[in-house]
This record gives C-alpha cells, structure tokens and sequence, in this order.
C-alpha cells in the first residue's frame, strides 16, 4: 500500500509540474515571437513526453504485477530463498547457478510467459535489471499478445 501511495503522490506531482510548465509554455506560444513560441513549443513537449513515459511505466508496473499474481495464484512462482550478503542483496554465485536452469527453461520453451517471467526474477537476483526488464517485457507480450 505505501508503494501505491508514493507512486500517487509521484503522479500528482507530475501533473502539477506538467500544468504548470503547460502553462508558461501556452504564454510563450502566444508572445507571438518567433523565439518565444519556439521555446514555448518545447517547453509544451517537454511535460508531455515526461506523461507519457510515466503511463508507459505504470502501465509496465501493472501488467508485471498481474502476471506475478497469477503466477503465484498457479503455485509457480519460485521460492526466494537464495542465500544474501549482509547488505541484503542475492549471493552472486547462488543468483548465477539459479539463472542458468531458467535461462534453459526459457529457451527451451520461448513461447511461454511463466518461464520468461521466471527468468527476469533469475536476471533481478543476478543483478541485471536491464536485462531483467527486457524478459518481464517478453512475458507481458506473450501474456497480452494485443497490448491489453
């Protein structure tokens, strides 16, 4: 619940800004100077695309979320029960033997979304959110082939 109530206030924030800076943009449009308009168009761009990235986020955030209930729902999520350092992060050398099985399930199976979904928690553990990221994107693909 405290992580939905900072990613509220994160987005009131946003659209405040955006507002705002909306606003000063539309002034700058309407200076009727060629400069002012310019900057007034970039500044308009500006918070759009920031509200755009952020849906774009959110809407990650959400689908990622589901597919973890329903995979936990399944009985298959895996356990997290990898050894950590004292800084609380996953042991390399533990994270590493536990990517290697679900990297092969995953390839082994490059149409189902549970062991690409299985894999990025194996890339997160390891340390690689890039890469985490990317399979939790190919496991939302296979789970909502229209983007739903």
């Amino acid at each position: 619940m405290r992580i939905r109530v900072t990613i509220a206030v994160m987005v009131v924030a946003l659209v405040f800004y955006a507002v705002v800076i909306g606003a000063k943009g539309l002034a700058m449009v309407g200076s009727g100077s060629v400069v002012g308009t310019t900057l007034g168009i970039g500044v308009l761009v500006l918070p759009a695309v920031g509200l755009l990235l952020v849906g774009r986020e959110l809407q990650f955030g959400r689908q990622s979320a589901r597919l973890a209930d329903v995979l936990e729902r399944e009985g298959g999520l895996p356990v997290d029960d990898l050894p950590r350092r004292p800084s609380g992060r996953v042991d390399r050398s533990a994270a590493d033997s536990v990517f290697t099985g679900r990297k092969a399930a995953a390839e082994a199976q490059p149409d189902d979304w549970r062991a690409w979904y299985r894999l990025a928690l194996a890339y997160d553990d390891a340390g690689d959110r890039t890469r985490a990221r990317a399979a939790v994107r190919r496991a939302i693909v296979l789970y909502f082939p229209h983007g739903s």
